[in-house]
């Protein structure tokens, strides 16, 4: 078979396809549905330790002479 000839896929093949693409989407609800139900039985979580000042994250990373002032 050529590069350039397209199959076609048989009534039965069709049916198939859709009916697993319905199931996926279903159980992807169900999951989601599932996993909301075990986080909301959890509660608020908490927030980590507040950081130092002198531990906070850089907001860039090049020094003071790179920046330059525009």
């Amino acid at each position: 078979m050529n590069g350039n000839a397209k199959r076609s896929l048989s009534p039965l093949a069709e049916a198939e396809m859709v009916v697993l693409e319905e199931g996926r989407e279903w159980m992807r609800k169900r999951l989601e549905k599932k996993l909301q139900k075990i986080a909301d039985a959890q509660g608020d979580f908490s927030p980590g330790e507040p950081r130092s000042p002198q531990a906070q994250v850089p907001t860039s990373y090049c020094s003071e002479d790179e920046r330059g002032t525009d």
